[in-house]
């Protein structure tokens, strides 16, 4: 079978690696990487491909930054003409990007049956872009793969049940592959001078703060008022943002390029607190057992929150202030992410059943 996996930021290139090693052992497969270059400095990009061990792109459609009408609409052209050149059987896509997007749609009005892979994951909050882009993705994918028992109900409601498989999160497959490489081979904490335990750290990237100076500076009061060092890892886009509001920090807040895959693991894994509007950070941290506060009003991890190892904080100072010392996540932490398998378990479905275009869901 001739299946194209859609990668294109920072999750997907995580998550692609445990897919791609199934699908490649079965040796009934060609798989073909198309990286669309929504992500594409080195540092954002091709670090993770180096590090992770993925298989180099087929493709780089080096669409790069822009609005994100922009940024999809080059996109559906640039998939379109390797769809039309390669054929494909199938096509995979993950998560809720734009990358995510354009594959779905261009896949289902040239009839190729669609995996998507991370399906179910809703916040309910249609003003998040991502939250358009799962639900159009999952609307007219033809087989779905959900990394939780959340997401299986929440695609039921919707009335897409025959094609959902619970599978487990290939995230974790991914952190527990490399958790141990990561701590043998980063020096980012010698980098920095810090100890284990003794900071928090902090990623900012979506557009929901980025994009609105008033929840960008509560930010960055919050982090200056906070008595503990701060490693804070900006985004290309959080950096430009940064400079746009003229941000100021106090000394205990340490702004640092992106870090490629194998330190950001070392520096979660080491952390005292993790504060982040991150989906993939966020499960990160519950996969380390790292007590979690989510600079954001909701999230479509919501298991991470009812399990009380996230907590939901939004960006006003005083609340996340109150919460940088005072959240203490419980004792038990259940295991609803999976057991670290879910590439194999995606390769072997993929594999068993024939994928169909337009074929029933419920």
């Amino acid at each position: 079978m001739k299946i194209i996996s859609i990668v294109g930021a920072r999750p997907e290139f995580i998550q692609a690696t445990p897919v791609s090693q199934a699908l490649r052992a079965n040796g009934a497969h060609h798989e073909i990487l198309v990286h669309t270059g929504q992500h594409y400095d080195y540092l954002m990009s091709q670090t993770f491909f180096d590090e992770l061990g993925t298989p180099a792109p087929d493709y780089n459609l080096e669409v790069k930054s822009g609005s994100h009408g922009q940024q999809t609409a080059v996109m559906l052209a640039r998939l379109e003409e390797v769809f039309t050149a390669e054929k494909p059987d199938l096509v995979i896509i993950r998560g809720d990007t734009n990358s995510t997007l354009a594959g779905a749609v261009v896949a289902s009005k040239m009839g190729i049956p669609l995996a998507h892979i991370e399906a179910g994951e809703r916040s309910f909050d249609r003003r998040m872009p991502e939250e358009i882009n799962r639900i159009i993705s999952d609307s007219v994918a033809d087989i779905h793969f959900c990394a939780s028992q959340t997401a299986l109900k929440n695609l039921a409601a919707e009335g897409i049940t025959r094609s959902a498989h619970w599978v487990g999160d290939v995230m974790l497959d991914a952190v527990l592959a490399n958790r141990h490489i990561a701590a043998r081979n980063s020096t980012i904490l010698q980098k920095l001078e810090v100890e284990p335990g003794q900071y928090a750290l902090v990623t900012v990237h979506r557009a929901a703060n980025t994009d609105d100076p008033q929840r960008l500076e509560a930010i960055v009061t919050a982090l200056n008022i906070v008595a503990e060092t701060v490693i804070f890892p900006a985004h290309p886009r959080t950096r430009a943002a940064l400079q746009k509001i003229n941000a100021s920090f106090e000394p205990n807040v340490r702004v640092i390029d992106p870090v490629g895959y194998f330190d950001m693991l070392t520096l979660e894994d080491n952390a005292r607190l993790i504060a982040t509007d991150s989906g993939g950070v966020q499960r990160e941290a519950y996969f380390l057992k790292k007590p979690c506060l989510t600079l954001r009003d909701e999230t479509e991890w919501t298991e991470t929150v009812s399990a009380g190892w996230n907590k939901l904080v939004g960006v006003q100072p005083d609340e996340v202030g109150r919460a940088w010392f005072d959240f203490s996540p419980p004792a038990e932490q259940p295991p609803i992410f999976g057991d670290g398998a879910a590439g194999k378990r995606i390769g072997e479905i993929i594999s068993s059943q024939p994928v169909i275009f337009g074929q029933p869901r419920h």
